[in-house]
């Protein structure tokens, strides 16, 4: 029987337009974000700011070298939330229908840039973080690992006191939900930006 229900941010939650990010940075003076940025795992200051190897103002001074120019945390940021061109209210109201029957957590290769407006109650039109949604929030940079590393599902499961045949996890990437399931969680594979509740409603029932 599941008892944890952990989600995804970006792609589940949200939609991901890595095309309008990648547009986002080279207004920031980047001439080949293509080589730092994809829909699913950065590199270079971009994966080291995920996975909390630096800070924000650290990525800021990285970024200012890559683009030969300083970069403020508003422009960095402004660049990261590039990423995410809609925010699925309707999915996050329907959480609420689950919540108190299971735990709902997050599970997301993030940042601080990204959190810093998400964590806030400008999140959605009616005033709420996306904090007011779920139990419990598992971030890649405050946990300095990073999916699809086997190490961030075996600390997610560890500090939320999860047992891995009672946890589901919905991702919309493949390596993520493979990795999760070679450490026994019970997956569902989404499609950025579309509606999975009747999805995930089949996959409760049959687990049930």
């Amino acid at each position: 029987m599941i008892k944890d229900i952990v989600f995804d941010f970006g792609g589940v939650l949200t939609t991901i337009d890595t095309g309008n990010a990648l547009q986002k940075f080279r207004e920031l003076g980047m001439q080949n974000p293509e080589e730092y940025i994809n829909s699913y795992c950065q590199k270079g200051p971009f994966y080291e700011l995920e996975n909390g190897d630096i800070t924000a103002d650290e990525f800021c001074r990285k970024l200012g070298e890559i683009c030969n120019r300083e970069i403020t945390f508003e422009e960095a940021r402004e660049a990261w939330l590039g990423f995410l061109v809609e925010i699925h209210t309707n999915l996050l109201e329907y959480l609420q229908t689950l919540r108190g029957k299971y735990r709902l957590s997050v599970l997301s290769n993030t940042n601080p840039f990204i959190q810093s407006w998400a964590l806030t109650p400008g999140f959605t039109p009616c005033g709420k973080s996306l904090a007011d949604y779920f139990d419990m929030l598992f971030f890649s940079y405050r946990m300095n690992c990073s999916k699809p590393s086997i190490t961030i599902y075996r600390r997610m499961l560890e500090q939320g006191n999860m047992k891995a045949e009672e946890t589901l996890f919905l991702d919309d990437g493949k390596k993520n939900i493979e990795a999760a399931a070679k450490e026994g969680i019970k997956t569902l594979l989404v499609t950025n930006g579309e509606d999975w509740r009747a999805e995930l409603e089949k996959k409760l029932a049959a687990t049930s």
